[in-house]
């Protein structure tokens, strides 16, 4: 995980969370994103450059078009991460 900061800006907005959830099922070409939401394509890639950026996301080139996958090992560092802040602490005897 590269840094927290932009880990959790890349978290709080919406429609990168979105993003996020729809990469969870497979992975998916800017075009097929798009068309879930009500966005230009500049916001769109400024969505997807935060996520890449915060190592929520990885690409492949493929031809002339790229591919967004989930990548799950910083996923699960997250979601670690978010558990120790947030999860529930057991109960003292």
């Amino acid at each position: 995980m590269k840094n927290t900061s932009g880990l959790f800006q890349a978290l709080a907005d919406p429609t990168r969370r979105a993003i996020l959830k729809m990469l969870q099922e497979k992975d998916m070409y800017p075009g097929d994103i798009i068309a879930h939401f009500k966005i230009t394509k500049p916001s769109l890639s400024h969505h997807l450059d935060i996520l890449k950026s915060a190592d929520l996301v990885v690409t492949e080139r493929r031809g002339q078009n790229i591919l967004y996958s989930l990548n799950v090992s910083v996923f699960e560092e997250t979601v670690s991460l978010l558990m120790d802040l947030f999860g529930k602490k057991p109960a003292k005897k």
